[in-house]
């Protein structure tokens, strides 16, 4: 446009209307004749806002997020450290309460007992030269570990060492098919022999020695030891008789039990390096301090000692009571599982691997 004389003189006349107008709607306030002009002008240029905000809103938003990109990359990979620390210390709490509560009723076993042993942790599952089943354990020859030693934990056999290194053993589980250990029965003095049968530590053979004894579904096996307690020590419980199979003509009988010890699922065990002076017998069994209380209570009524046929309990009505189940809950804590552990429990100077 021209700077010309006509277009200063529009100016300046547009320029006086607006100082009017503006004076007049100032001065009158809410009576204001320029209201109506106020509220369309409001309508038409509000909705152009909007319409152009709707427009450069994403556009701003597009280029914040460009921009802060880089930013954000970083902040989510903080965050996902982060977020699997506190799972990687969550695990480790979960594992250190379980390896805890498994290390007190190892060591509260080997208190009532009288074993001394040396507590280990599993490191490996792995197989050995004539054996299908066996674990790694994070102590050796240096910690006093010798061949043919007891494995133990807190809920019954597990095995004996095969292998020892200076610093790591070799284990057979129990459940291996050539693995074989004496046994006997709850409560009585009736022997046999223990298998493996290699169906991943679920069950055991137990081959019972006497034909004509009496065992059934329930019964409880323990360890009957060997000479010196070389490969096992005597009393340590092995498991539960959950089937017997008919032999007829044979000299033996057959049942299969299945074992304290979870031998598929083994954390924290124990090398048994010195035998205890006697035969615990039946003392470590889940729910032994309750039968040594009945047979006391029944001495206490002047009633004269009587060994139950297996399997049978006392009928209602008796003198004694209710019948008492005598297969103890799997979970139940053992009387080794209390917490006044000798010191004598664990044999001194030992390394202590991975506890």
């Amino acid at each position: 446009m021209k700077d010309t004389r006509r277009a200063r003189i529009s100016l300046g006349v547009l320029l006086a209307a607006a100082l009017v107008l503006m004076t007049v709607d100032h001065r009158t306030g809410g009576t204001s004749p320029l209201t109506p002009l106020k509220g369309v002008g409001a309508t038409v240029f509000g909705a152009a806002e909007s319409a152009g905000a709707d427009i450069v809103r994403p556009v701003g938003r597009f280029v914040a997020m460009i921009t802060g990109a880089p930013e954000a990359r970083r902040r989510i990979e903080e965050l996902r450290a982060e977020n699997g620390r506190l799972r990687r210390d969550l695990v480790s709490q979960s594992l250190d309460r379980q390896r805890s509560a498994q290390l007190r009723r190892l060591l509260g076993v080997a208190g009532v007992a009288g074993y001394r042993i040396v507590p280990a942790q599993v490191i490996a599952r792995r197989g050995t030269p004539g054996f299908e089943e066996a674990v790694e354990l994070d102590i050796g020859a240096a910690d006093g570990v010798r061949t043919e030693m007891t494995v133990l934990n807190g809920e019954g056999l597990v095995g004996r060492v095969v292998q020892a290194g200076r610093f790591t053993s070799t284990v057979v589980l129990l459940s291996d098919p050539a693995s074989a250990a004496g046994a006997r029965l709850e409560g009585s003095n009736e022997i046999g022999v223990v298998h493996g049968v290699g169906s991943g530590g679920r069950l055991l053979r137990f081959r019972l020695l006497d034909s004509t004894a009496q065992i059934v579904p329930g019964r409880r096996i323990v360890s009957f030891g060997s000479q010196h307690g070389v490969p096992y020590v005597a009393g340590v419980p092995i498991g539960v008789v959950e089937r017997v199979e008919a032999t007829p003509g044979e000299l033996t009988r057959v049942a299969y039990a299945r074992p304290y010890a979870d031998l598929t699922a083994l954390d924290v065990v124990g090398v048994v390096v010195q035998a205890p002076p006697r035969d615990p017998r039946d003392a470590v069994l889940p729910g032994a301090p309750r039968q040594a209380e009945k047979e006391k209570k029944a001495k206490a009524r002047g009633g004269p000692d009587r060994e139950e046929a297996p399997g049978t309990e006392d009928a209602p009505g008796r003198e004694g009571g209710k019948p008492e189940t005598e297969d103890a809950p799997e979970d139940e804590a053992a009387p080794g599982g209390r917490d006044d552990v000798p010191p004598e429990a664990v044999a001194p100077g030992t390394r202590r691997g991975g506890i």
